[in-house]
């Protein structure tokens, strides 16, 4: 019986199948359509195409784009939120910042529950956790009885300062599911624990307009992938680049709403340390939007605020990731004053790129690789034929003859514009961090990085590239690369100079008994479980605070503020040993560790590509190349090739253009050297 490692990742436009077997060391993937309607059609349409027997699966492992979609698009049960009177508008108030400082007519979008659902009772907690006031039971079973009358069965319960006392809140709680049989309640101070109530109060609404949409599609899966032979666990990706099980996705259905694009990141990290590399950024080009992740010191960044749509934070551990609307599918298009733009807007899965003819008439960039020869007529395989006129009458329509551009310079115009944008994001993530591209090495996957990869690390003066063995399906792999993990937290604030060593160690141990549990109820067993404590820090007088590692033992509260200082001096260019420094929460990251996949290094073999499969001419810097176009199946570890070349699979197309360098490594990842850069 074969051993089986599946993991899905679901995209805008395709959902791609990584399958590993244990036995035979192969990592075999299959890309289907999506289906946006029911992304589980999709999932099990994948496991089918694949032909994979779920009885043979050990692991089955998914990031999924249910909740982060749902959240942009507002299509979610209707949710009520109880709160402290007084407090009825905390989510609709926000901090006061915007989006666009300079638009003084772009509005934030309005809150995840509408005012006439949010409704206020009597209670009052004081900032040091001292009821001043006990909830006001007739008050509450009142609303919960109108609440009932309404048909609401989905409500957030947030109180003022319940992250010093839950008391109230949690009665709150017991009272409404009382009155309301099979409500879903979300209590704050269960979700974050934290003191700033509009980052509190809004990630607990996220979670709970999430809750019955999320847990039914992933109990939907999880019961579809029992009945045809599944045994084990369906482990879901979350935010923080670890999984879960269905009964916590239950309760904290918010940790999925950046699910899907943590999965490349993750991968990302992986390639780059077997490759030797501790820096390097990730470029994950879909069909829909690019996402840009970065690894330092072997490590990912990982940002304690985020957001799917700007005014709306979520407050819990994610990993950083930066997303664009550039894919393969963005639309090229002409703005009012005339200039060339590309994207954000996408033409998806449906109607598609105008080579699909599947009803999309407008210019994609998979339009424009396909008109330079980029990208050949054949996708997946053969699966997809690309029809190169209607991308010729769509750029020519749309981009050339208004701009009065030949219709490969206008191609070209598209693919730069495109590179552009995705080089800025780059610099967001880099430069604006402390970090310098030059160091780094770009990884290139999904669906259309491998086509970009080159060009954009020229932009930024990138010297190496990197394309995984399986480029569409990359972000897939990285699902089989994470472990069970859960992040808690707790506010502890003071100068650190003043902090008592007990007491510290006895809030730190309270965490790790809730960690423990969660990881029971889990099924991990106490030798796969690793606790790591982290401490949230600033300087007197700041408001932002940093997260460093904190360990045990007499001197870990010093160590930690060494750290402390490091880091603020990396990223803000600037450290003061002299100033007080004071903690403002502690931070629990529980680990269950998971079987993973052993990939094993290929024999390596130096030579050369040996005969293309065939030579078609390729748009480069203007002017067109005869090109070779090779099977990448054909490359073994140690295959050496100049640019240009074209370089074919199932799952993705690679450029090497001209000037560059490309070699077969022995985890068969392509590596392009560009000119000038170090072999």
């Amino acid at each position: 019986m074969s051993k089986l490692r599946v993991a899905v990742d679901v995209g805008g436009t395709f959902t791609d199948v990584a399958i590993f077997d244990d036995d035979a060391q192969t990592m075999t993937v299959t890309k289907v359509p999506s289906t946006p309607h029911d992304p589980m059609l999709a999932v099990m349409d994948g496991v089918k195409r694949a032909e994979i027997d779920l009885s043979d699966v050990v692991l089955f492992s998914h990031g999924t784009t249910v909740a982060t979609n749902a959240l942009i698009t507002r299509n979610f049960a209707s949710a009520a939120l109880v709160t402290t009177k007084g407090f009825r508008d905390v989510i609709e108030i926000r901090d006061g910042t915007k989006d666009d400082l300079w638009d003084a007519y772009k509005d934030v979008t309005g809150p995840y529950i509408k005012r006439r659902d949010r409704f206020e009772v009597t209670e009052r907690t004081d900032y040091s956790g001292n009821v001043i006031t006990n909830l006001d039971e007739a008050e509450a079973r009142k609303l919960a009885a109108l609440l009932r009358k309404r048909g609401t069965t989905t409500i957030a319960v947030c109180f003022i300062n319940s992250f010093a006392n839950p008391a109230n809140e949690l009665r709150m709680r017991e009272i409404l599911e009382e009155e309301i049989p099979g409500a879903t309640v979300t209590t704050s101070a269960e979700i974050l624990p934290e003191i700033f109530e509009y980052g509190r109060f809004n990630t607990a609404v996220a979670n709970a307009v999430l809750a019955p949409l999320v847990s039914g599609y992933v109990n939907r899966l999880a019961e579809q992938l029992k009945l045809n032979g599944y045994r084990g666990d369906l482990l879901l990706l979350h935010s923080g680049g670890g999984s879960m099980t269905p009964r916590m996705v239950q309760r904290y259905p918010v940790r999925l709403a950046a699910s899907g694009i943590a999965a490349g990141a993750i991968s990302a990290k992986h390639i780059a340390n077997q490759c030797g590399y501790a820096n390097a950024v990730s470029l994950d080009m879909g069909g829909t939007s690019t996402d840009i992740a970065l690894v330092a010191d072997g490590e990912l960044r990982v940002t304690q605020e985020w957001e799917v749509e700007y005014g709306h934070p979520i407050i819990f551990p994610s990993i950083e990731v930066l997303t664009i609307g550039a894919g393969g599918g963005s639309l090229a298009h002409i703005d009012i004053a005339g200039s060339l733009r590309n994207g954000p807007q996408s033409a998806g899965a449906d109607p598609g790129p105008a080579c699909y003819d599947t009803g999309g008439t407008e210019p994609t960039n998979t339009d424009a690789n396909v008109i330079l020869g980029r990208l050949g007529t054949d996708l997946a395989g053969g699966a997809k034929t690309l029809r190169k006129e209607l991308s010729e009458e769509a750029v020519k329509r749309v981009i050339a003859e208004p701009l009065g551009l030949g219709l490969a310079e206008a191609a070209e115009a598209i693919i730069k514009v495109a590179n552009a944008n995705m080089a800025d994001a780059v610099r967001l993530i880099s430069i604006r961090r402390g970090y310098d591209p030059r160091d780094f090495a770009l990884l290139a996957f999904g669906g259309a990085g491998a086509l970009h990869g080159v060009d954009v690390a020229r932009e930024l003066s990138i010297p190496t590239v990197i394309v995984p063995p399986h480029p569409g399906v990359t972000a897939a792999a990285g699902c089989l690369l994470v472990d069970i993990q859960h992040d808690l937290s707790q506010m502890h604030s003071g100068n650190v100079a003043e902090t008592d060593a007990a007491e510290l160690e006895e809030a730190f141990v309270k965490l790790e008994q809730e960690a423990t549990l969660r990881l029971q109820h889990e099924g991990v067993s106490s030798q796969d479980a690793v606790l790591q404590r982290l401490v949230s820090m600033r300087y007197t007088g700041q408001w932002r605070s940093l997260v460093v590692p904190m360990g045990t033992g007499p001197g870990a509260l010093q160590e930690a503020v060494e750290a402390f200082h490091r880091q603020h001096e990396r990223e803000f260019a600037f450290r003061n040993d002299k100033a007080a420094v004071e903690l403002y929460q502690l931070q629990l990251r529980a680990v269950g560790r998971t079987p993973k996949p052993n990939f094993a290094a290929a024999p390596v073999v130096p030579g050369g590509p040996g005969e293309p499969e065939q030579v078609r001419p390729v748009y480069f810097d203007g002017s067109w190349v005869d090109t070779p176009v090779y099977d990448r199946a054909k490359l073994g570890a140690g295959t050496a090739l100049d640019g240009p070349a074209i370089i074919n699979q199932l799952d993705a197309t690679t450029v090497v253009p001209p000037n560059t360098h490309a070699e077969i490594d022995e985890w068969l990842n392509i590596r392009i050297h560009l000119e000038g850069s170090n072999q």
